[in-house]
């Protein structure tokens, strides 16, 4: 179970880093719940392997940074629909 876990930490790692996705994308991509991608990047990827962990780090603080367009654009999209079915 620990080599899979472990195995886990670092493909979570290296997909966030190639596709700079969000903890949200990855967690529908493995299957796995959001609370789990945050603990696995951020707690136990530390230990296992910190380069990749700095890494990642720097993909997260963008995508939340960028978190409040991402937003304002679902929800542009959400009136724009509503007002085309009118």
């Amino acid at each position: 179970m620990i080599g899979n876990v472990e195995k886990r930490c670092i493909d979570l790692g290296h997909y966030i880093v190639e596709t700079r996705s969000t903890v949200r994308q990855a967690a529908t991509v493995f299957g796995i719940s959001k609370s789990t991608v945050h603990n696995d990047v951020t707690k136990r990827l530390s230990v296992i392997n910190p380069l990749l962990c700095s890494e990642v780090k720097e993909v997260l603080e963008e995508n939340k940074a960028q978190r409040h367009i991402r937003g304002g654009l679902a929800t542009k999209k959400k009136y724009i629909e509503l007002n085309e079915n009118r």
